[in-house]
């Protein structure tokens, strides 16, 4: 049996937000079985809490941002999917501003302090969503299919008009050593001319080389290079499990992504969440698919993301 699991100690860390470029800081802490991952706002008047579920994605400009009743915080992907990464499922996230500290673009500083606070494992058993029926939602050129499988797998498949990152494609099955090793270092990206327009507009003020790789028409900016050969597509990954995380419980099945990135991952979601009769929540015991290939269901097709 699987069971849920917390931090065992509270943890902090600080550092610059990426859009406002102001320090921000952020505290763990332990929370009770079925709790979920909950950020608490503690600058603004009454500390409003706002759960880290898809329900209350308000924006993915650049980032996912999460809101409630008028209070917001935003950048959470990368410590979701530090969370999800190394199956930390209820940790209360204590922040002073709007939002998450960037630190080096990747989740690598979010493991290192999760690995400092210790996981707990707690006395109530994990749920999962496992996928029962094949799922496919496209956007233009855009498309992520799900299929029936006993764990978190991805294919991501990233294609730009740019001869260093043309074509990239990685296959990553989910587990917290795979996680730590072969995607938390990967960093966010971004094209020097695309940069630049971000800042002339006010967004991203916190963005440089200590926190994101830089593309310009030759190659990548950073004197230090690529951490990964193929780092671009490993933290496209990173992205995408933590935006699915915001399901709120592990997802078990394969997802085949092209060209995804935080709205179309938020949008598949929810469009799936739509279809209860391609998924069901079970326990570990519980985790074969009852689809059969010989069963095999048309795969529901949702070409428009106002479905989202």
């Amino acid at each position: 049996m699987s069971y849920q699991q917390t931090i065992r100690r509270p943890v902090a860390c600080s550092g610059i937000g990426l859009h406002s470029g102001k320090t921000a800081s952020l505290v763990l802490y332990p929370a009770e079985p079925n709790a979920g991952i909950r950020f608490v706002r503690k600058d603004l008047p009454s500390n409003p809490e706002i759960p880290g579920l898809l329900d209350h994605v308000a924006d993915t400009t650049l980032a996912t941002s999460l809101a409630l009743n008028g209070n917001r915080v935003s950048t959470v992907e990368h410590l979701m999917a530090a969370l999800a990464g190394l199956e930390v499922d209820n940790v209360l996230v204590e922040v002073d501003g709007p939002e998450l500290p960037i630190m080096d673009g990747s989740s690598i500083s979010f493991v290192r302090l999760l690995r400092n606070a210790g996981v707990e494992t707690q006395d109530h058993p994990r749920k999962f969503l496992l996928i029962e029926k094949p799922f496919c939602y496209e956007d233009g050129d855009k498309r992520v299919e799900i299929r029936p499988a006993k764990r978190l797998e991805v294919i991501y498949t990233i294609d730009f008009d740019h001869p260093l990152l043309r074509r990239q494609t990685l296959s990553f099955i989910l587990s917290p050593r795979a996680f730590e090793k072969r995607i938390s270092r990967a960093r966010t990206f971004g094209f020097l001319k695309d940069v630049q327009h971000l800042w002339k507009n006010g967004f991203s003020l916190g963005g440089s080389l200590e926190n994101a790789v830089v593309i310009d028409d030759r190659g990548v900016v950073n004197p230090e290079g690529l951490r990964y050969p193929n780092e671009f597509v490993r933290h496209k990954i990173l992205d995408f499990i933590g935006d699915i995380s915001l399901v709120g419980i592990p997802v078990l099945g394969a997802f085949m992504v092209h060209k995804s990135g935080h709205a179309l991952n938020h949008a598949v979601m929810r469009a799936l969440m739509r279809q209860p009769a391609h998924w069901r929540i079970v326990t570990e015991g519980e985790t074969t698919p009852r689809w059969k290939e010989a069963e095999s269901t048309p795969v529901f097709t949702y070409p428009h993301p106002a479905l989202a």
